[in-house]
């Protein structure tokens, strides 16, 4: 018997395979579908986002709903354009040539969006993967049942349903629809999932991108205002309660500047979420009894700063600070995803940027200092898949600018025309002349050394595409 998705798979690999994906009209009718349900749904997405994860009104406008209807005008504005052949330059040999490189679509794309911004990080990729031509199945996380329902029951009636299908399940289904061959798959989650996706893509030969995590690091000079740089850190760490990738997952600074730092904090977060963030509105909730358990472990840690309390019946951990802690702790080996930031001394910028080094290249990288020489240093010295000077995420509401990670944070970029390059096949292209033969007489047996010193001239210049 054929199982549902296997229907499912089919139905859309015909009507990829039908050309129904490719015109830009059809491209641009989906595309216009996905900001009507992003603006009819408004509400209803809010209220799912905060059932999840306790997710303000505020922060659900400003890294979910906005930056999708940003990505989905994008696109519509620019489609005509993304898609034109790209024309290249040609040599001698090809001068009554044209070449240029065609933009097509992989097929079928598998997208496996996370829990976190459930909403973000299923529409962003997806808007790339219609621009491009492709048709789509979607899988939003199971641990974020209130927005999966929204996206399962809502979203396909506002997209063709002969090519885009949302897709529901746990690891089991996941690992199911994995089985079938894609021609290409976007993932996002954490590396050790990222890890069998990876194998799975493999058995098949398909090209992926892995948008995973790891510990963001966050550089402190000893020049800077240290009530400016908790503002800035304490507003993207307890973000979404913690629950971001790209939040800073530690801090390196002298112990001069955790002194000041740490009184700069306390006041952050008291001005943010008051003197009780357990009723704070603005503060959201651990996803689940396990990420909370798993949290509360993690407060054992160093020692407790600022905050600490935490709530098993709310899954509320406090806005918290760790001091005295040590590399080898647990803190400091696993991603932390939660409000809790340890401040780790180091005696200057030299062994803050071997701390660095010695450890797993992260999606995202910190340095706050007065001295932009300090700022380029750390940028000049490290790898990670974004870098910030003086501020927090903010790079990511930026389209022009690519999001992705390197080495074990992730492989490829998208956001803006390159999500749509991420879901493009750049096909090269040369079309030549059907006539004119006895201009190939160089090219053709028998060989001679001045056909050859020739052919060496020929194959050197360059001249302009004919396109």
């Amino acid at each position: 018997p054929v199982s549902p998705s296997e229907a499912t798979l089919h139905t859309l690999r015909e009507a990829f395979n039908a050309g129904r994906t490719r015109p830009a009209e059809f491209r641009t009718a989906q595309l216009q579908g996905l900001g009507r349900f992003l603006k009819d749904n408004k509400q209803l997405l809010q209220d799912a986002l905060a059932k999840d994860v306790g997710k303000s009104a505020f922060e659900s406008d400003m890294s979910e709903i906005i930056l999708c209807q940003n990505e989905v005008d994008l696109a519509l504005k620019n489609l005509q354009t993304w898609m034109k052949d790209e024309s290249v330059s040609t040599n001698f040999l090809t001068k009554f040539s044209s070449a240029f490189i065609r933009k097509e679509p992989f097929g079928l794309v598998l997208i496996i969006a996370p829990w976190n911004y459930p909403l973000n990080l299923m529409i962003m990729p997806l808007v790339g993967a219609i621009a491009a031509g492709n048709c789509v199945v979607l899988k939003p996380s199971e641990m974020s049942k209130n927005t999966e329902k929204v996206l399962a029951e809502l979203l396909p009636q506002y997209l063709d349903q002969s090519c885009f299908a949302v897709v529901l399940g746990g690891p089991e289904e996941t690992g199911q629809l994995l089985k079938h061959k894609f021609d290409y798959i976007f993932f996002t989650g954490s590396p050790r999932v990222g890890k069998i996706v990876m194998a799975a893509a493999a058995k098949h030969l398909t090209p992926i991108t892995l948008e995973l995590g790891g510990k963001n690091p966050c550089y402190v000079d000893d020049n800077c205002d240290p009530q400016t740089v908790a503002n800035r850190v304490a507003w993207f760490r307890y973000f979404n309660a913690g629950q971001t990738c790209v939040a800073p997952d530690y801090v390196l600074c002298s112990q001069e500047m955790q002194e000041r730092l740490v009184p700069a904090l306390q006041n952050a977060i008291t001005r943010f979420y008051g003197d009780n963030p357990q009723t704070s509105p603005n503060l959201g909730r651990i996803i689940n009894q396990k990420h909370f358990e798993r949290l509360q472990g993690l407060l054992g840690c160093g020692r407790v700063a600022i905050g600490g309390q935490s709530d098993e019946g709310e899954r509320y951990i406090a806005p918290t600070v760790l001091v005295d802690v040590q590399e080898t702790e647990p803190v400091m080996q696993e991603e932390i995803f939660g409000p809790i930031l340890p401040l780790v001394t180091v005696r200057n910028l030299d062994e803050a940027i071997e701390f660095i080094n010695r450890r797993e290249k992260p999606l995202a990288l910190y340095a706050y200092s007065n001295n932009v020489e300090v700022i380029k240093q750390v940028l000049a010295r490290t790898s990670s898949g974004s870098f910030c000077g003086n501020d927090g995420f903010m790079h990511m509401t930026l389209s022009s600018l690519p999001f992705g990670g390197v080495g074990s944070s992730g492989m490829g970029r998208y956001h803006g025309k390159f999500s749509f390059d991420t879901f493009s096949n750049q096909r090269a292209c040369l079309l030549s002349c059907s006539g004119m033969e006895k201009l190939n007489d160089l090219r053709y047996p028998p060989y001679s050394p001045r056909r050859q010193q020739l052919l060496r001239w020929a194959m050197g210049s360059q001249s302009c595409s004919l396109l």
